[in-house]
């Protein structure tokens, strides 16, 4: 059955866009055109994805995305404008699970869909991961140190598990935005930087250990959680 995909856009002509490259590339696409509407149709349980600007009528995208994390864990992916860092900042701290700057390429908008819609463990995966006191079940999307349970965000935890399957490699941040975002991504890179720092805030930071490791001019490495 093909994807189900919520294109929360109040621009008609953006909107009509999206939808028809979508419907091209085989998803079932809906819109919705302010906050109110938006939040209704995400929090429906029909849609595998949903695609959120942060300018909208009635509710903003920001606000809508908070009301939608207390009750779903739908993919969120923002679009933002150009100058709107902060925005994309806070998107990503709320729990969305990538961002699109505008204006954008179609061909990179489904590439960006695609990866979102692609992190699943299939039913032949080892479904459990571990790295001393720290598990992650991929099947269940939930994470524990110990016996407490983490708050992480999809995507946080999905780049966890990329670390988790990749012990004590040295990774670039080039490779993994190709694993874990699923697209070749030209620019900045940064977006890394600020996912590793989540991370380790809600793990190395929080409980006294060091997953997470640096390796200057190279990209970062993941570890048993010790020195």
């Amino acid at each position: 059955m093909a994807d189900k995909i919520l294109i929360v856009e109040d621009e008609l002509h953006i909107a009509r866009m999206i939808r028809l490259e979508l419907e091209r590339e085989g998803y079932l696409c809906s819109c919705a055109h302010d906050g109110e509407a938006g939040l209704e149709a995400a929090l429906s349980g029909e849609y595998d994805l949903v695609l959120l600007d942060i300018m909208l009528p009635k509710l903003d995208g920001l606000t809508v995305l908070q009301r939608l994390r207390q009750r779903s864990e739908v993919r969120v992916i923002m679009l933002t404008a150009l100058g709107e860092i902060d925005d994309r900042v806070k998107g990503l701290d709320l729990g969305a699970d990538d961002y699109l700057t505008k204006p954008f390429a179609m061909r990179e908008l489904v590439a960006r869909v695609r990866a979102a819609l692609r992190h699943r463990a299939s039913a032949g995966e080892e479904t459990e991961l571990s790295a001393g006191e720290l598990r992650a079940d991929r099947l269940a999307f939930r994470a524990f140190y110990g016996k407490e349970e983490l708050t992480l965000t999809r995507k946080e935890f999905e780049l966890l598990v990329f670390f988790m399957e990749h012990p004590d490699v040295v990774c670039s941040r080039e490779q993994i935005l190709r694993e874990v975002w699923g697209y070749d991504y030209v620019g900045d890179t940064n977006l890394i930087d600020v996912y590793i720092r989540y991370l380790r805030t809600k793990i190395d930071d929080r409980f006294g250990v060091h997953y997470f490791r640096t390796v200057r001019g190279l990209g970062y490495a993941f570890g048993t959680g010790h020195e």
